[in-house]
């Protein structure tokens, strides 16, 4: 008497690992950003700029605003 159990089914899942496409400009700016970062770095060592398409992108999703009036960022500029 009572409820029978349900049938577990079996699943055959296969998972994957995979890396989206990389840009090779970025991948380049990047890994020379981290080396300035982390390796040795000249005393006058110059900002590096990224690409243009990705200043466009960042500029387009509202990265590069910022309000030097917000008083959440104030303690950041004295």
């Amino acid at each position: 008497m009572g409820n029978k159990p349900a049938k577990q089914e079996q699943r055959e899942e296969i998972l994957l690992k995979i890396v989206p496409p990389l840009d090779q400009a970025y991948v380049r700016w990047l890994a020379q950003d981290i080396e300035r970062i982390h390796g040795f770095t000249p005393r006058n060592s110059r900002a590096m700029k990224p690409p243009d398409d990705y200043i466009e992108y960042m500029r387009l999703n509202g990265w590069l605003d910022v309000d030097l009036d917000d008083p959440d960022l104030a303690h950041l500029f004295k």
